[in-house]
């Protein structure tokens, strides 16, 4: 379904990414790993064409989208969830929903869709006039997520979903990424620094240190690997 190569993209004036391959199957959940400032907030950028690569390719579906607009790569059917939420917050709950269908225009599609994130974070639905700001962190996670479902997309792009949350909202967020994986055929790209909880949903995964993909294989493989568990796993 995605598939990058030879990526390399700046974040400013700095080389962030330096030839990256990464690929991803339709139906996976795929996690990139890696410590704080290693580039994978910035892989996701460029796959959204909010940061454009200064070289290689990113095709989605066979197709080349490394030098479209974010809409255009959106109407395509890739969402992002981005890193620290970023709902809005003078929004009610239901209004932040509906940004994330402002593409679309099948109605019963998508009242199809706000049944379903209502079903799946109920609390959301209780919660559905109050505005996003005044959410808890967790909540406010699951409305970026859910947000980001509005507008059907194949390809699911999730920086950081665990960062400034208890462990308990953690491991709720986790179970609902499989969730979606599972039952809503929804291919995903899991950004993290929780190498533990990612390395438990996905199936695949890659370690990225300075902006350079150094390992890669499947998530049982990468668990029982001694660099890994020594850097990411304590």
């Amino acid at each position: 379904m995605l598939n990058i190569f030879n990526l390399k993209s700046y974040y400013g004036n700095i080389c962030a990414l330096h030839g990256i391959n990464i690929d991803v199957a339709a139906g996976e959940i795929v996690t990139l790993l890696g410590a704080n400032g290693a580039g994978k907030t910035t892989t996701l950028m460029s796959i959204s064409g909010i940061v454009p690569p200064s070289s290689g390719e990113i095709l989605f579906m066979g197709r080349p989208i490394h030098h479209l607009p974010p809409n255009k790569i959106v109407g395509l059917g890739i969402s992002q969830t981005p890193e620290g939420r970023r709902i809005f917050p003078q929004l009610t709950v239901m209004e932040n929903l509906s940004t994330g269908a402002y593409l679309r225009r099948d109605r019963f599609g998508i009242k199809e869709d706000l049944e379903y994130v209502l079903t799946i974070f109920p609390i959301l639905a209780a919660r559905k006039n109050q505005a996003g700001g005044t959410l808890s962190g967790g909540e406010q996670q699951m409305l970026a997520i859910s947000r980001a479902l509005m507008a059907r997309p194949r390809l699911l792009l999730l920086d950081e979903p665990s960062l400034g949350l208890a462990p308990l909202v953690i491991k709720q967020i986790f179970a609902i990424i499989r969730k979606i994986n599972q039952e809503h055929n929804t291919t995903i790209f899991l950004v993290e620094q929780n190498a533990n909880q990612a390395l438990k949903v996905a199936h695949r995964g890659y370690v990225m240190e300075n902006g350079t993909i150094t390992m890669s294989g499947t998530a049982d493989e990468l668990l029982a690997d001694d660099r890994v568990r020594q850097a990411y796993l304590g």
